[in-house]
């Protein structure tokens, strides 16, 4: 139940509400809670970061396609750590297009900062590539672990890759992906904005114009328009450092800047929220390391559940269409996932409610204008080359999304076309977007043997993998896998010893084989150093009532403070002033201070003077110095 996510609170309750009571349990609550913080030590017994390492062993040798990197100080303490599994490389090869990579999360007791690498797959389901833990947000920190992820990948870099706003972060980038496009999540900067921005924030004027250079300009033009008339009508803007320093990095976040380039959706707040929020709900500050691996394979593990349930569904047949009898609709159900045919699908029907115009022809090359009905709305300009059915439209939705724009969708329903054309179904969004793992084709021209080798070792690797992961569900398929995978090293030996394979290679086979069984005898990792976080106390907290009694401690010592300074200023000036002081205090007619007590006298003065300021007037004091 531990394991499952229920506090052990919880689960010692459920436990006693089964049986009727917490005496018919067997064991207390303190009991429960000791077992508890047992099997957590039990877990990292040999030390966190080396346990985690044992982990990450224990993981390869049933993982041929695992993969993890550790980086340590001069003292072998860990610092920084990335992995991912062989699914993820297969997911990577799959959907590797687009990348997100966050860095706002240190949910452990070192406050190591967590950077997961994520997508979405062809169910706009998130998916995960790898994570690591850094120890900081440096640019050497960055250089190592982008580098340990594209060499974890074959060295595929993505098209895309979407970051919060770091400096860092974008020099190395640039360094390591140089022909990747960097753009800035529209999510961190909406929540940001807020804290830069002060009161211009609750201006309905102001967040109009800000949102809309966000994502709401289609043209370079719109965009450097709408900026100019927020900075004029806001004249306090003008020299505001945070906007000044977005504007000049305007090409990494506008989307009338972006939209040429493939980002599968996630400029979408609202996409890039739910992707930031994988981690939530797993972690705290106190977690060890090897417990938020094993509670992050679990989150991935359900991911990859809910994706399987996704591909079942797909093949139960075709989701139900709006318009039965559209062929282009037909197509794409029996193409598309159910969840991307029904955003196709609300693309088709947005571009029903469209007014088109034909503007120019010249050779079977059209112009359209299309507009919506509604009012206010945009006018989109789409060329159609009804020889080679390519097609285009100034709202750059395919480029951006990889699915067609309603404007699309209206002029291929106006030229009767019936069918997508096979240059505009991104093979990411479709149901067979995983089962083409085989690129290597055989007599393909390489560069080299080795090039041709390391294609082949990578795609069967791949092939080999997935089919197995899909045969482990039930004893049927397994069998099946088990029986064809023996008949296959039967027919390879039987091939192989055909052919005469020399033993050298057979010798040399043999010891890359025992390379990867070689036991790590090398000094145990230890682990990074625990870092208080700034602001962060371990005291408990404390009530409303526990923090007015220490208020008034406070209040009653400083007060104490300021009477011992106000006797000691006053005897200064006492003693200056004793000697211009002739006369004796008469008090019924008796000299009750002489001359010699005049000093003495207006210390006393000042004593209760500033006794009484601070309410607590004590006469006994008076009385105890006259007597």
């Amino acid at each position: 139940m531990i394991n499952a996510g229920i506090s052990t609170k919880h689960a010692y309750a459920y436990l006693s509400k089964e049986v009727g009571g917490s005496e018919c349990v067997g064991f207390t609550k303190r009991d429960c809670y000791n077992y508890v913080n047992k099997q957590k030590m039990v877990l990292i017994e040999a030390g966190d970061s080396q346990s985690l390492i044992n982990h990450f062993k224990h993981r390869m040798s049933g993982d041929a396609m695992y993969v993890y990197t550790v980086q340590v100080d001069q003292e072998n303490r860990m610092t920084n750590f990335f992995w991912r599994d062989g699914r993820s490389r297969i997911d990577y090869d799959c959907f590797g297009d687009v990348v997100v990579f966050d860095t706002t999360y240190r949910t452990n007791r070192y406050n190591l900062i967590c950077a997961p690498f994520v997508v979405v797959n062809h169910h706009w389901q998130n998916c995960m590539f790898g994570c690591a833990f850094l120890l900081d947000e440096t640019t050497d920190s960055f250089i190592w672990l982008f580098t340990s992820f594209l060499e974890s990948m074959g060295g595929k870099a993505p098209k895309t890759i979407i970051t919060d706003q770091d400096q860092a972060i974008s020099n190395v980038i640039a360094k390591v992906f140089p022909n990747t496009r960097h753009q800035l999540c529209l999510w961190h900067i909406s929540k940001n904005a807020p804290s830069h921005l002060g009161s211009y924030n609750s201006n309905p004027e102001f967040r109009r114009l800000f949102y809309k250079c966000l994502q709401g300009c289609e043209t370079e033009a719109e965009f450097q328009a709408t900026w100019d008339k927020m900075i004029d009508e806001f004249s306090g803007l003008r020299n505001h450092k945070w906007l000044n320093n977005l504007y000049k990095i305007r090409e990494k976040w506008c989307m009338a800047l972006n939209n040429d380039v493939f980002s599968g959706g996630f400029k979408s707040s609202q996409r890039s929220e739910s992707t930031n929020n994988v981690l939530n709900g797993i972690a705290n500050k106190s977690i060890s390391l090897t417990k938020f691996v094993l509670s992050f394979e679990d989150v991935v593990a359900r991911w990859r559940s809910e994706e399987a349930s996704e591909d079942y569904n797909c093949k139960k047949g075709l989701p139900s269409l709006a318009i039965r009898n559209s062929g282009i609709l037909n197509h794409a159900a029996k193409v598309y996932t159910n969840k991307i045919f029904k955003l196709f699908q609300n693309e088709l029907l947005n571009g029903i409610a469209t007014n088109w115009s034909e503007i120019a022809c010249h050779d079977n090359v059209y112009s359209f204008e299309v507009v919506g009905e509604w009012g206010n709305s945009r006018t989109r300009t789409v060329h159609f080359n009804a020889s080679t059915m390519d097609i285009s439209c100034t709202c750059k939705k395919f480029q951006s999304m990889g699915l067609l724009c309603s404007h699309a969708l209206k002029i291929f329903i106006v030229k009767n076309v019936t069918k997508i054309p096979d240059n505009y179904i991104l093979r990411r969004w479709t149901k067979d977007a995983k089962k083409r793992m085989i690129e290597y084709v055989q007599g393909e021209s390489h560069a080299n043997d080795e090039e041709t080798a390391t294609i082949f070792h990578n795609n069967l690797m791949k092939l080999s993998y997935d089919i197995i992961m899909r045969s482990q569900g039930n004893e049927a398929t397994r069998q099946f896998c088990r029986d064809a995978l023996r008949k296959l090293d039967i027919d390879i030996n039987r091939e192989l010893t055909r052919l005469q394979l020399s033993e050298n290679d057979a010798t040399t086979e043999n010891q890359i084989i025992d390379s990867f069984n070689e036991d790590d005898e090398s000094d145990p990792i230890l682990d990074p150093p625990r870092v208080k976080r700034k602001g962060v106390s371990n005291a408990r907290l404390k009530g409303h009532f526990e923090k007015r009694k220490t208020k008034a401690r406070k209040e009653s010592k400083n007060s104490g403070k300021i009477m011992q300074s106000n006797v000691k200023e006053s005897s200064q000036i006492g003693s200056e002033r004793s000697s211009q002081y002739a006369c004796s205090i008469l008090v019924g007619g008796r000299e009750v201070f002489p001359k010699h007590h005049i000093t003495f006298f207006s210390i006393l003065v000042t004593v209760y003077a500033t006794v009484h300021a601070v309410k607590k007037v004590n006469f006994y004091i008076f009385s105890a110095i006259l007597g």
